[in-house]
């Protein structure tokens, strides 16, 4: 892996954590829910998750700073780094790019942008889904980020549109809150579902999807916005993607057992 890529992963992750923190508040400025009107509040849309949903975002940044620390040294997984390199970078770009959108009020420009981060994750996965780490520390650092990341953009990115499509006047073509926050959330459990059995059943990525989907169905049952058929529905969402990630896993399992018994 080339040293100048190194440093434009390093950089970039730098530059994804500044923007969070100026977009949390903690800088003095607006936390991220409350811009833009309160466009992505617990109360704006039926999608959208409780407030300590995105305390995820402290874990996820933690373990970027981790990986952009990781790749920054000569290891084993060297040639895994430099296939991630472009990826990651643009995943911390457009990151702190969805956080500035908002943070300035262009909500409109921000569903573009959160389109393109969940574009840039699966990608990023499908490099991670096709090679292997070096180690327990490579998977938990590199892999384990990652999925963090695409299963909570996943939901975010949900949320996000719902939010662009309701602050643009969108009233549901005559379907009540409750009937597309059941479809919103039913999808979003067909999302985890496949994603699930496409990256053969690893648990960051349904962890991060799960938790996102845990607080949409806390939001539902509290609070201006209460619905219980949206709530009920992003539970089962959360138990269907749950056991499917877990039977995916063992099935994998199972058939690398002989594989190696043979070896």
């Amino acid at each position: 892996m080339k040293t100048i890529w190194r440093i434009v992963v390093a950089v970039s992750a730098v530059v994804a954590v500044v923007g969070a923190f100026v977009g949390s508040g903690a800088a003095g400025g607006t936390p991220i829910q409350d811009a833009a009107g309160g466009a992505l509040s617990a109360s704006s849309t039926a999608i959208a998750p409780a407030g300590p949903a995105f305390s995820i975002w402290s874990v996820v940044y933690v373990g970027l700073l981790a990986y952009a620390v990781r790749q920054c040294f000569r290891t084993a997984d060297d040639a895994r780094h430099a296939r991630l390199a472009l990826p990651a970078t643009l995943s911390l770009l457009l990151n702190a790019a969805w956080i500035l959108s908002v943070q300035f009020g262009f909500l409109w420009l921000s569903e573009p942008v959160i389109v393109a981060l969940l574009v840039v994750l699966v990608w990023t996965f499908a490099i991670l889904r096709g090679t292997r780490p070096a180690g327990v520390v490579g998977a938990i650092v590199t892999d384990g980020t990652f999925g963090l990341y695409l299963g909570w953009v996943c939901v975010a990115t949900a949320a996000n549109t719902a939010a662009v499509l309701t602050a643009a006047g969108f009233r549901g073509v005559g379907l009540g809150q409750d009937v597309w926050g059941v479809l919103v959330a039913a999808v979003a459990g067909l999302v985890g579902v496949l994603l699930a059995v496409w990256d053969r059943g690893r648990l960051s990525p349904t962890v991060a999807l799960g938790w996102g989907l845990a607080w949409v169905a806390v939001a539902r049952l509290d609070g201006p916005l209460v619905s219980v058929p949206t709530a009920v529905t992003a539970v089962v969402a959360v138990v269907v993607v749950v056991v499917v990630t877990v039977a995916t896993r063992a099935r994998a399992g199972w058939r690398a057992a002989p594989a190696a018994r043979t070896a």
